[in-house]
């Protein structure tokens, strides 16, 4: 799945235009690379997105095409 899409779907960012905006600047990285929005995302990966002065750093459970709000949560962990 495209990263700018998983962190739709998985809730971590509110709209797909904003994550593809956040990839593009650079402030998020999957396994300590910096990605683009286009980059595939796999189980198992660490994504690390910079809010402002805070860092959020989250491991990869699931991927699902769409999923409810009360199940995104379970598409990740923090770490």
């Amino acid at each position: 799945m495209r990263l700018d899409k998983y962190l739709k779907v998985s809730r971590l960012i509110k709209r797909r235009t904003v994550a593809n905006d956040a990839c593009d600047a650079g402030r998020v990285s999957i396994n300590g690379r910096p990605a683009k929005a286009s980059a595939e995302v796999k189980v198992g990966d660490v994504i690390e997105i910079g809010f402002g002065n805070r860092q959020v750093k989250v491991e990869v459970t699931a991927i699902k095409e769409t999923t409810k709000k009360d199940e995104a949560e379970d598409m990740f962990r923090y770490l």
